[in-house]
């Protein structure tokens, strides 16, 4: 496998995924700062030009979220996901379709200072509306899923750490507890080195 890389993008959660998995890949760090992402080779790869980009093979992966879920299906017996057809499984899509469709673009445009957002004509809500869910979705303790920790808790949690560390959102003792708990893991550790 190639993970197109960079420390400065949503690479970092897909290189935790893979760091908690211990997935052997080659990285290939990707120059944004030099806008290597737009160079014709590797638009040949991933013709938006975002980084990251799992290559497997045939099968090239883009976005964050849905390299963590090829990864947690890919690796299934070190017990990323709940099994397909199971009940779980629809909790744990909700983790990790939630942060990319609601949280991050909301969080985003408020970032830019728009306030006048209508929940009824934007897919994201309104910010009450976020938090709540974010709220009702953070565990108590443990993981998102219960006991076991999942890619729903790379991706999910993971965002929340992002946002909550550039002050993007403003966390409640229960989501402040919960990115704790993920910042102590080893692989979160060694995926933000200097973060």
């Amino acid at each position: 496998m190639k993970h197109y890389f960079n420390p400065m993008s949503r690479a970092l959660t897909s290189d935790w995924m893979l760091k908690e998995l211990d997935a052997e890949h080659e990285r290939i760090v990707i120059d944004i700062q030099s806008g290597e992402q737009n160079s014709p080779e590797y638009r040949a790869i991933n013709p938006m030009g975002k980084v990251p980009t799992l290559v497997d093979g045939d099968a090239v992966i883009t976005e964050a979220a849905a390299i963590c879920a090829y990864l947690a299906d890919k690796f299934a017996e070190k017990g990323f996901a709940p099994s397909p057809g199971s009940p779980e499984r629809g909790r744990y899509y909700r983790y990790l379709f939630f942060p990319g469709t609601t949280l991050e673009p909301l969080l985003s445009i408020t970032s830019l200072g728009i306030k006048d957002i209508k929940p009824y004509t934007m897919g994201w809500g309104d910010m009450p509306r976020a938090m709540a869910a974010v709220e009702s979705m953070t565990p108590v303790t443990g993981w998102a899923l219960g006991e076991t920790f999942t890619a729903a808790d790379v991706v999910f949690g993971g965002t929340l750490a992002f946002f909550c560390g550039f002050n993007m959102m403003t966390a409640s003792p229960k989501v402040a507890s919960y990115v704790e708990r993920l910042k102590s893991r080893t692989a979160y550790q060694e995926s933000h080195v200097g973060f």
